[in-house]
């Protein structure tokens, strides 16, 4: 019998879907965010706004900046070789790296394509990926893209690695204080500790002018506030509303009888512009709870005292501050207990755009033991401007012993916060004058950073300069405060590599029989 070359999804004989890696997703994680910060109190005095509008209002404590010493390429070059440093990998086991970025500093060379300097010594150049770019959705897209790729055909055995990065700044003005900069790398793989749900992703895109960049020789964006806010808070209902009815599906297909409520989530993470518009969020999708049980009890329980909203039109209520009050406050616990923790990095160094998500996702991880995650479902929410969102979610393997995936996965971001602490505070007017000096120097031919290298955190890539063709230059600052400085590329650091090259050794799909090959990481030095 003639089988048809195009195969529906879903349609693979079971021997095929058997085959299929297992469990792909996160195996480790590494962030990365600049060396110095401004307080948020002291800009509001600064900038001569009430005392509280940045830190009440919008949420923030601190906001991470850099200066012209670094760029979205000196940002993904130091996360990257931080993951593989103190991961211990070896740079031929890789077979996919892509970059999700909106910090564009060349409208055809891609940020990937700075990385693959990391990649020379190896010799490994069969890499493939490059940069992809809508607003903060952009490490999203490359992470599916990472996922899809070791679900697929094209697979080689070897590992994906993501990167998201960004530098965010915005002319002076009110939304100056939402700013932040950094960059999270992520290693995608089979077997992971943090497994992504198959078929649990909520999607939707639509056009609008909400955010956007139309100025090619500027790093500030357009922005129209109150429709952002729209966009994001409907998107949400919307992606919430696709996952829920793609879960029931799935347990319909199982035979469970089940009602849906944000309670399927141990952990809930949002993009994160600001602080406080995370809260309204958790607060939003428990009314999304609301009107989908017309028959919620509220008398108590969580919708108690809410039987006044029960014929609210929710896309009525993106701005009703009577629904908004009343269900920030009946969330208030579950926001103690599934959110709050994932602001860590948000709350300390402000909004980095792509890899926002995601070091909400690492604060989680972070602040919490292996044996509190394991088996938990992790919700996560992604949004781009223009715009483009999604929410899916993450399985917490079980296994939580000592030495495992996850231990290892959460060892390695347990310094999360000493290193925000480790930061230099700087006062308002400089940051003022770094944000002036970047506004003028921006695409600039012939230049030399002016930013001071021995205030860089050790083993940070920074610029050296920019030649007369708009080349640019780094260099790494070194890993040891009490030897010189580097200049250009340098080794990788000699420990023995504990992850060889896997594609020598795991076939593209692997065979039904085979037990899946352990992977394992060393955390290396902290």
């Amino acid at each position: 019998m003639l089988r048809s070359p195009f195969t529906m999804p879903g349609s693979l004989p079971a021997s095929y879907v058997a085959a299929w890696p297992k469990d792909v997703g996160i195996i480790a994680m590494e962030v990365y965010f600049p060396s110095q910060y401004v307080d948020q109190t002291e800009l509001e005095e600064f900038d001569g706004v009430g005392a509280g509008k940045y830190t009440i209002g919008l949420g923030q404590a601190r906001m991470g900046f850099c200066s012209d010493r670094e760029d979205i390429n000196s940002l993904c070059l130091t996360v990257v070789q931080r993951l593989m440093e103190r991961n211990c990998l070896s740079y031929d086991s890789v077979g996919r790296l892509e970059v999700g970025t909106e910090t564009i500093i060349d409208k055809s060379k891609s940020v990937k394509t700075v990385l693959m300097q990391l990649f020379e010594e190896s010799g490994n150049t069969d890499v493939e990926g490059i940069d992809t770019t809508n607003a903060c959705y952009g490490g999203t897209a490359a992470l599916f893209n990472a996922v899809n790729w070791v679900e697929s055909s094209s697979w080689d055995g070897r590992y994906a690695l993501v990167v998201a990065g960004d530098i965010a700044v915005y002319a002076t003005g009110s939304a100056r204080p939402t700013g932040g900069a950094g960059a999270v790398a992520m290693l995608i793989g089979p077997n992971a500790p943090l497994a992504f749900d198959r078929g649990l992703r909520g999607t939707h895109m639509q056009h609008a002018y909400d955010f956007y960049k139309p100025d090619m020789v500027s790093e500030y964006p357009v922005v129209d506030g109150k429709l952002s806010i729209q966009c994001y808070l409907s998107a949400l209902d919307k992606c919430y509303s696709v996952y829920r009815n793609k879960l029931k599906a799935q347990w319909q297909r199982e035979g469970l009888e089940r009602r849906f409520s944000l309670d399927e989530f141990g952990y809930m993470v949002f993009h994160s512009p600001y602080c406080k518009l995370v809260q309204k969020s958790l607060a939003r999708l428990l009314l999304n709870d609301f009107l989908s049980h017309p028959n919620s009890n509220t008398e108590s329980g969580p919708f108690s005292g809410l039987e006044a909203f029960r014929d609210v039109k929710i896309e009525d209520t993106y701005f009703d501050r009577d629904v908004e009050k009343a269900f920030m406050k009946a969330s208030a616990e579950m926001f103690e207990q599934k959110t709050k923790a994932s602001l860590l990095i948000s709350n300390q160094n402000g909004n980095m755009y792509t890899p926002s998500v995601y070091g909400c996702l690492a604060s989680v991880l972070a602040q919490h033991t292996p044996q509190q995650l394991a088996g938990q479902r992790i919700g996560v929410f992604s949004y781009g401007s223009g715009f483009a969102a999604t929410l899916y979610s993450i399985r917490i393997t079980q296994d939580a012993t000592p030495g495992s995936a996850l231990d290892k996965l959460v060892s390695s971001l347990s310094d999360l916060q000493a290193r925000l602490d480790s930061r230099k505070k700087v006062p308002p007017a400089v940051f003022a004058d770094n944000m002036k000096l970047r506004e003028e120097t921006h695409h600039l031919a012939s230049y030399i950073p002016q930013g001071p290298v021995d205030e860089l955190f050790p083993g940070t890539w920074y610029l050296t300069r920019v030649d007369e063709k708009h080349r640019r230059y780094y260099a790494r600052r070194s890993m040891d405060e009490d030897r010189p400085l580097e200049a250009g590329l340098v080794d990788s650091v000699t420990t023995t590599e504990h992850i060889p090259s896997p594609v020598k050794k795991m076939p593209r799909i692997p065979a039904t029989t085979a037990t899946p090959e352990a992977v394992a990481i060393s955390n290396g030095d902290h």
